[in-house]
């Protein structure tokens, strides 16, 4: 009788110390695979032009709302894309105005921001003074935006926006990239 119990007991103990805790495991992120940095010559008939990544691909907007030479970089392998949006400058007011437009689309950004850096871009060879706005933030939509100005006749802003759900700790690899093509971007950016 006692074998027969222990017995019984240590299989109740084995099948009750076997049994899998309510610890979740983490989920997994997937290897994001970069390619190598290469670029083209965007030179259509738009009242600029630039370098854009190879691995990209350059698609007027076509949308309904969309004004003449709006654009987007599109990053599909990283599901993203860059908006490209063009301003023809005829004052100084209209400027001060677009300046004020940049400014309000990445204040948006606040209630999910943990923190917002602004960066001067000062190319005066190519007549390109600008603002580029890191939106830190874990559930930030847009975790780059900038605007890029000859100061007298042109205004080119862009945001950065991914087609998946926020979480750009994750994305951090992905934006760091893009980063350094917004920055080529500028460096290549002459008006016309």
């Amino acid at each position: 009788m006692t074998q027969r119990f222990l017995l019984l007991f240590a299989l109740l103990y084995l099948s009750v110390a076997c049994e899998r805790s309510g610890t979740p495991v983490p989920v997994a992120y997937f290897r994001i695979a970069l390619p190598e940095k290469e670029y083209q010559l965007f030179d259509q008939d738009y009242p600029y032009r630039f370098k854009y990544p190879v691995y990209t691909s350059f698609e007027p907007d076509t949308r309904e709302t969309a004004e003449a030479y709006w654009a987007d970089i599109v990053f599909g392998d990283f599901s993203g894309r860059l908006h490209l949006s063009y301003k023809a400058v005829d004052n100084e007011d209209q400027l001060y105005g677009y300046f004020e437009d940049a400014r309000t689309f990445v204040h948006r950004h606040i209630p999910k921001a943990t923190a917002i850096r602004d960066e001067p871009i000062v190319i005066p060879e190519n007549r390109v003074y600008g603002m580029l706005f890191h939106i830190r933030g874990k559930e930030a939509a847009s975790p780059l935006q900038f605007y890029a100005t000859d100061s007298v006749s042109h205004f080119l802003r862009g945001a950065l926006y991914f087609n998946v759900r926020p979480n750009n700790d994750s994305l951090a690899p992905v934006i760091d990239f893009i980063e350094e093509d917004i920055r080529h971007l500028f460096v290549t950016l002459n008006w016309r």
